[in-house]
């Protein structure tokens, strides 16, 4: 019975990618990392070894003895208090994962990066797996350069130790399942009334289960040291606002400003929503993000994957309904 390894299985991605793994290939032992108990019943073939992808002894204990990686540790956060913490889950995470990869004889593993490594930029053109990393574009954003900096780090292990790794970069995911709130929390921003304006970049969003799905295809026809964009349909932030705002039955912003006055408004906001009980919670690098076009080509990833996406409409539903009532 081969064994896969799954970091980051606790996350949005995660746990679905562990529901679709279990389902699809039952044959197969999952060991996931975690950092604390799985709360949810798993299948008899789960096992979870507890540990942090920032040990180098912990992975090196959760990799002893695996086939196959799906590396999707990782923390999702705009505006970090401490980007030492980003910086030490991704980069030396991954670093981890390929020292204790070479050191077993792994067979493959797949690394979960993101689009935002090279699919954005000031200029609504939609880019592919050629393109250059947007090192200049994502300067200020850590959760974007630890991203890159794991990217380089895992294709100079392929490159010089000859790892089988193969990269896949999801853009924005939704869909149900997002307790943490960590993809879907512009969309839950908004259902609260905090999103007041029309940004003026786009995006492009994919569902959840799409990218698990493809990421499995990944593990067995991805080609090693290659990087596939998984996305789905782009948007401009206006239509997905508008988009929401009719699926949701509340009122579409009107206001289209630019970016300072945007962040202009924003500060005045945080300064005056406390004197009437309330929290203007949108940071601002959320709102320099949303003045760049983030799309992506999905050619690559549907022609040698097999990707498919569903409607975006439906998955939007999907996540608004999961916001507001849960899994009930």
């Amino acid at each position: 019975m081969k064994t896969a390894l799954i970091t980051g299985a606790t996350g949005f991605l995660g746990r679905h990618l562990v529901a679709q793994l279990s389902q699809a290939e039952p044959e197969i032992h999952l060991r996931l990392l975690c950092r604390s108990p799985w709360r949810d019943d798993l299948e008899k073939s789960t096992e979870v070894v507890l540990g942090d992808i920032t040990s180098r002894s912990d992975v090196d204990r959760a990799v002893k003895g695996v086939d196959q990686i799906y590396h999707l540790a990782g923390i999702v956060q705009r505006q970090p208090k401490d980007p030492s913490l980003l910086y030490n889950t991704h980069v030396e995470g991954t670093r981890h994962v390929c020292e204790a990869m070479h050191r077993y004889g792994v067979s493959k593993a797949v690394f979960i990066s993101t689009s935002g490594t090279i699919a954005v930029g000031h200029t609504p053109a939609e880019r592919d797996e050629t393109a250059k990393y947007a090192t200049r574009t994502v300067e200020g954003w850590p959760y974007y350069t630890s991203k890159i900096d794991a990217e380089k780090l895992a294709l100079k292990y392929v490159e010089e130790k000859e790892l089988p790794i193969v990269i896949v970069n999801p853009s924005l995911l939704l869909g149900p399942g997002d307790d943490r709130f960590s993809s879907t929390q512009d969309i839950a921003l908004f259902l609260e009334g905090q999103i007041m304006a029309i940004p003026s970049g786009g995006l492009n969003l994919v569902d959840v289960r799409d990218v698990a799905a493809t990421i499995i295809s990944a593990m067995h026809q991805g080609r090693i040291g290659e990087r596939y964009l998984l996305g789905g349909v782009n948007w401009t932030f206006k239509e997905l606002i508008t988009h929401t705002a009719q699926i949701s039955g509340l009122p579409t912003p009107k206001i289209e400003p630019p970016l300072w006055l945007a962040l202009g408004s924003a500060k005045l906001l945080r300064a005056t929503m406390p004197l009437i009980g309330h929290e203007f919670k949108l940071d601002d690098e959320s709102i320099r993000m949303s003045a760049c076009f983030w799309y992506c080509s999905t050619a690559k990833a549907r022609k040698e994957l097999g990707l498919k996406t569903r409607d975006p409409m439906a998955t939007l539903r999907e996540t608004i309904s999961y916001i507001r009532f849960g899994s009930r």
